[in-house]
């Protein structure tokens, strides 16, 4: 790998997939040792180069020679680009940066609802709240669970059908059920607990979809969901300690699937 060398990344140190891609860039030799620095414990100097508010939904990228500094996407093309130059003109094709310009913001304004850090101190790289994306990743996760549990659903031989919309209302009444009840209670945690419940469903989600090909009896299938749904409920109780509510939330999680669960139950079994 070719180093890009005299430059520094600022990366959020709170944030493993943040933590581990500017690892790699040291390991790789894209970046050298001293290449990389954590947002909570930045220098002076750099502080005053960055701006402090952009670095922490756009990771920051120092040129200590020139004292320029580059955010988001481009910082991570050009450190791509010193060893790949070619894989960095395809990405600044217009049609490919805006998607990867889409895909980078959509993932760093939601970074903290995908994976939870316990610190949420002005120091913190905690990135501002964009309404437009989170919308984008609750819509995303209610649309794959959806379609994952819709396809699930014939395999548990509980006389369901093949149903994506069903599955769709369920996945936004449980958003509806949630904001309602919980509202007076949340307050400003709304759509932070919103976007954490969500990423609990996509977890469970994914578990589920080697159900889908594997060939086994329909009892094995509902054994397999149970199991999943036990990990979804640690792990939503998990995230409700880290945004420090109380076990309300998880109650009411799974009252709503306990009823959604009796209802279906009542009309198709």
């Amino acid at each position: 790998m070719k180093t890009l060398k005299n430059h520094v990344l600022i990366y959020d140190n709170e944030c493993p997939m943040c933590a581990i891609y500017s690892k790699g860039f040291i390991h790789s030799g894209m970046l050298d040792e001293n290449g990389r620095e954590a947002f909570t414990e930045i220098s002076l100097e750099h502080k005053n180069l960055v701006d402090y508010t952009r670095a922490k939904n756009e990771i920051a990228l120092i040129d200590q020679n020139t004292h320029k500094v580059m955010y988001g996407l481009d910082s991570l093309l050009l450190i791509i680009g010193n060893s790949f130059p070619l894989l960095e003109k395809v990405a600044r094709i217009s049609p490919f940066y805006w998607f990867f310009k889409k895909l980078y913001s959509f993932v760093s304004y939601n970074r903290k609802q995908i994976i939870p850090s316990k610190n949420d101190t002005e120091q913190a790289c905690i990135p501002d709240f964009n309404l437009k994306y989170r919308v984008a990743y609750i819509s995303f996760v209610v649309i794959f669970s959806g379609y994952i549990l819709s396809q699930l659903s014939v395999k548990m031989g509980l006389g369901l059908s093949q149903n994506f919309w069903r599955e769709f209302s369920i996945c936004i009444g449980q958003i509806v059920w949630q904001v309602l009840l919980l509202k007076s209670y949340l307050k400003d945690k709304t759509w932070n607990y919103i976007g954490n419940m969500m990423t609990v469903s996509l977890i469970g989600t994914l578990l589920l979809i080697p159900a889908l090909y594997l060939s086994i009896s329909p009892i094995f299938t509902i054994i397999y969901f149970g199991i999943v749904v036990l990990i979804m409920v640690l792990e939503h109780i998990r995230r409700c300690t880290i945004l420090r509510l109380n076990f309300l939330p998880t109650i009411t999680w799974i009252a709503y699937r306990v009823l959604v669960l009796l209802i279906l139950i009542y009309y198709y079994v």
